[in-house]
C-alpha cells in the first residue's frame, strides 16, 4: 500500500478528534502516519493491554470485541485507538482483522512530540475532546 499524501490527509480529516485542525495541521498529523498491512486474523489491539497506536482503516474489516463478545465491525474510513494518542491507558476492547487490512497508524510517541511543538494543534484537539465529552445541551 502506498497512499498519496492527500489521501492520508482525507482519511485523518474524517476523525472527529482532528475536526478543528486546518489542512496544514492535518498534513502535519498525516506525516506521522505510517502505512501498515495486517493479515486476516491478526489482533491489532488487545483489551486490557496498554495502547500506543491509533489506527485509521484504509481497506478491509476488523471486529471489535469486549470481554469476548463482538460489539462492532469497522471498515474503510473507520478508526480506533484514539485514546492511546493522548493517554497511556489499557485498551477497552480487542480489535481483530477479519480480512486483510491496510491502515494508517500514528504512534503515541510521535503524536506527543507533535503536540509539544504545536500548541495550536494541542488546543484544537482539546476543544474537540471537550465537545465529545460534553453532555447534550438542555
Amino acid at each position: 500500500m502506498r497512499l498519496r499524501r492527500d489521501a492520508k490527509i482525507e482519511r485523518i480529516a474524517n476523525v472527529p478528534l482532528f475536526s478543528r485542525c486546518s489542512k496544514r495541521e492535518l498534513a502535519q498529523i498525516g506525516r506521522l502516519a505510517d502505512e501498515m498491512e495486517l493479515p486476516a486474523g491478526t489482533v491489532a489491539v488487545r483489551e486490557g493491554a496498554y495502547g500506543q497506536e491509533f489506527f485509521v482503516l484504509e481497506s478491509g474489516t476488523v471486529e471489535v470485541s469486549k470481554q469476548g463478545k463482538v460489539v462492532a465491525t469497522l471498515g474503510p474510513g473507520d478508526f480506533f485507538g484514539e485514546i492511546a494518542l493522548l493517554h497511556n491507558a489499557p485498551r477497552t476492547a480487542t480489535v481483530t482483522a477479519k480480512t486483510p487490512v491496510e491502515a494508517l497508524v500514528v504512534s503515541h510517541r510521535d503524536f506527543s512530540s507533535l503536540l509539544a511543538t504545536s500548541p495550536q494543534i494541542q488546543s484544537k484537539i482539546l476543544q474537540a475532546l471537550a465537545e465529545r465529552l460534553a453532555p447534550a445541551s438542555i
